[in-house]
């Protein structure tokens, strides 16, 4: 294929199995809060958060802000939006993030974080050329999930949400943290490659302009693979192995 001097990925689902940890605890989070959000003229509180089908398209690959904004519109729940300080609870939009937040974190460190098996070996096979490496992510905790999976020597660049929400940056379907970390590489979106598990990262890839948008099936269902390439993925792999002979040495 035409040249790609850069690639960037999502570490969560790409590079980590961190999609069912990430489901997990917002499954605790919005669950824990629907008796709060129970309309007084109703006789039940919302529908439960489904780990699966409501994980992939209301939140994965969106900042934590943007994925309560958007559960909360699937179900029809009004709340003010609160305030950055806000701490964990049900009543704003902040709050709820903040408890997602706290409820993830916590288990990083008892769990760590789990490396796809494919993973390893294909960015040694990259750092073996001349295609630079970076990764982007819309969650915080990237910044720490790498270093606890020894994938951070793989990378010259990474931008996680802590960035992101620091330089303004909006969140996926934008494409803006992807565009910021090809700018640390010195490379433009049309020489880089992106690498997506989530459906608003690979329509992000195409609205960035992106030379190529690969989107990561890991779960084998043919529905996704068509959900990723209707979203803007050009090419889809059932994980990370394949992309280096597809990439080949970054050379002219």
């Amino acid at each position: 294929m035409d040249v790609v001097r850069a690639v960037v990925s999502d570490p969560d689902g790409v590079l980590l199995a961190a999609a069912a940890r990430h489901a997990a605890a917002w499954k605790e989070t919005f669950d824990g809060c629907l008796a709060a959000w129970q309309h007084p003229d109703t006789d039940e509180p919302p529908r439960a958060f489904g780990a699966v089908r409501d994980y992939r398209e209301l939140l994965d690959g969106r900042s934590r802000l943007d994925g309560v904004r958007a559960f909360l519109a699937a179900r029809s729940i009004d709340l003010p939006a609160g305030v950055p300080g806000d701490p964990p609870g049900c009543g704003t939009v902040h709050a709820v993030a903040a408890r997602k937040e706290q409820i993830f974190s916590a288990m990083v460190p008892t769990e760590g974080a789990e490396v796809f098996e494919d993973v390893r070996p294909a960015l040694l096979r990259l750092r073996e050329t001349p295609i630079a490496r970076a990764a982007a992510s819309a969650s915080r905790p990237a910044r720490a999930l790498l270093p606890s999976a020894d994938l951070t020597g793989f990378f010259t660049a990474l931008v996680d949400g802590d960035e992101a929400a620091a330089l303004a940056l909006p969140g996926e379907p934008a494409p803006a943290p992807s565009q910021e970390a090809t700018d640390r590489l010195g490379a433009g979106p049309e020489y880089t490659a992106a690498g997506e598990d989530a459906l608003v990262g690979v329509e992000a890839g195409r609205r960035g302009g992106f030379r190529l948008v690969v989107g990561i099936g890991c779960d084998g269902d043919p529905s996704t693979a068509d959900a990723l390439r209707a979203h803007g993925a050009g090419l889809v792999l059932p994980d990370l192995s394949g992309l280096p002979a597809l990439l080949g040495d970054g050379r002219p």
